[in-house]
């Protein structure tokens, strides 16, 4: 078999998931219900972050709190401070791809 597969989480409950973890990408699979989200932090690499389904309330540096629907990818930079959340009674899923991988 060439090919290597990689399998992730389905369902509605909360998860940070790292499906690939490796020297070339971070690829992660995030499921957030209403209040849910992640720590304040600044990105350790360009985060690449796909909205699967839901609504992303996401703060980035010090803008205002945007809100992207399913079907939207964002780009953002490295060193950038992130505050992601799930402010909606819809469930939330995103694919975050870090490239390159961060370092250390």
């Amino acid at each position: 078999m060439v090919e290597k597969v990689y399998k992730f989480y389905t369902g509605d409950e909360k998860i940070v998931e790292k499906v690939v973890f490796d020297q070339n990408i971070h690829y992660l699979h995030m499921v957030f219900n209403k209040g849910d989200g992640l720590p304040e932090h600044y990105s350790n690499s360009n985060v690449y972050m796909t909205v699967l389904r839901g609504k992303l309330s996401i703060g980035l540096n010090d803008q205002e709190i945007h809100e992207y629907e399913a079907g939207t990818l964002l780009q953002i930079p490295f060193q950038t401070k992130m505050n992601v959340n799930n402010l909606h009674d819809d469930t939330l899923e995103l694919i975050v791809v870090k490239a390159p991988a961060p370092r250390g």
